[in-house]
């Protein structure tokens, strides 16, 4: 194997660890892509294809299935952990068991744990030893895995506390179809990527009850507000939210077929309840989860987050639809050049 050239372990093989294995592959890496099914495994070794998650796509040879997780792990300084953020401390508890190295974790989901109210790379911190940590570096951004996979064109961010290992690891992916920028404002990637999908549901459920682009639009520019205010009260730097991880992130998740949070949300909006919506979606919908740790997190920081709250009470209180969005159109009227300052002034008191 070439000097530059590394082997990386991919923890999870749905749409977007293949995908993101895939980038990896294109580079010129070796990817160990680890997954809980041997008869998945068996398919990506045999067949050079992952059906379920990425049909019509054919993998390389230098991506190779395991279902071993310490296999997969062996002589690996970097890992890619793409399970859901309800799989995160799990995981991090097997690779713990595993290792005798220091490792880099990159972390490509997108949630923030309730009541804990911890986001992804705190998790981590929490599940692994300091002796066994290298870094924990979060890619977030617009990323479709079904438009990775095919090659379009792709911008993503990466972030951590330690800017040599996010630079490194925008060393490793970047290529001709996937552009990375660097980002030093962890937190608000980690917020921004996690919250957008609350403002997918949210989108979703709109188109759901045939309520156009106006509607969508106005929820997609209050939803920015809503994210925005919420993290800068938490420390993040606002300009984060008008980037990749910020505003880039939720215009593609809440506009595109491809978005499950969006379909979730539509399904919703044409009458089904969550359990059915589930059920039939067959992957984790992060938005559901991250809603409730939202609500959550609104409270303690005693911030206004009005979508939030009415996806909240469709969710989890069994509150129609239709009568969650009438709500949100009679609430009491507002100056939006005041409210903008209300936010501008909140980020100035961060700095």
């Amino acid at each position: 194997m070439a000097k530059d050239k590394k082997k990386i372990a991919v923890i999870g093989a749905g749409s977007w660890g293949t995908a993101l294995a895939l980038v990896l592959a294109d580079n010129g890496h070796q990817v160990n892509l680890w997954m809980r099914s041997k008869e998945q495994q068996a398919e990506i070794n045999e067949r050079k294809t992952n059906q379920k998650y990425l049909p019509g796509i054919s993998l390389p040879d230098n991506i190779t299935g395991f279902h071993s997780l310490s296999e997969a792990l062996e002589d690996v300084e970097t890992s890619v952990i793409a399970v859901p953020t309800k799989a995160i401390r799990e995981t991090m508890e097997s690779i713990v068991k595993i290792i005798k190295a220091p490792m880099v974790f990159v972390h490509v989901s997108k949630g923030v744990e309730p009541d804990s109210l911890k986001r992804i790379s705190e998790m981590i911190e929490e599940e692994v030893p300091q002796d066994l940590l290298n870094a924990v570096v979060a890619l977030s951004g617009p990323s479709h895995a079904e438009e990775v996979s095919l090659r379009h064109p792709t911008t993503v961010a990466v972030s951590s506390k330690d800017m040599v290992a996010a630079e490194n690891i925008q060393d490793l992916f970047m290529n001709q179809h996937f552009r990375v920028y660097t980002n030093p404002d962890l937190l608000g990637v980690e917020i921004g990527g996690a919250l957008k999908n609350i403002i997918a549901l949210a989108a979703g459920i709109s188109d759901g009850l045939g309520y156009g682009d106006n509607a969508k639009a106005a929820l997609i520019t209050r939803g920015l507000a809503e994210i925005s205010r919420l993290g800068t009260k938490m420390g993040a730097n606002p300009l984060t939210f008008s980037g990749l991880a910020g505003i880039g992130d939720l215009i593609v998740t809440c506009t595109s077929v491809h978005s499950r949070n969006w379909k979730a949300g539509n399904m919703l909006g044409k009458g089904q309840n969550l359990d059915e919506v589930l059920e039939s979606m067959g992957m984790v919908v992060e938005g559901v989860r991250t809603t409730k740790a939202a609500h959550q997190l609104a409270e303690k920081y005693e911030t206004n987050m009005p979508i939030t709250e009415a996806l909240y009470n469709v969710l989890f209180k069994d509150v129609d639809p239709k009568e969650a969005v009438d709500q949100l159109m009679q609430r009491i009227k507002k100056n939006e050049m005041e409210e903008l300052v209300d936010i501008l002034s909140e980020q100035m008191e961060q700095k």
